[in-house]
């Protein structure tokens, strides 16, 4: 059985006021090392790295 391939898109602007495509970029890079070599990211893997970093920051923000 064939499955569709997702197709790469251009990384979009992030939702979350303060942070920035390249550091959604890199948060995303570091998440996705290994799926890099594969395939390039699609738009789940762009929300899902904003997302995480956001929860990363927030975490940050409250032990600090």
């Amino acid at each position: 059985m064939k499955t569709k391939a997702k197709k790469a898109v251009v990384q979009r602007a992030p939702f979350t006021p303060g942070i920035t495509k390249a550091m959604v970029r890199q948060h995303a890079y570091e998440l996705f090392r290994d799926k890099l070599a594969r395939r390039p990211l699609t738009l789940e893997d762009w929300v899902l790295a904003e997302k995480d970093l956001v929860g990363d920051l927030e975490t940050e923000e409250s032990a600090g």
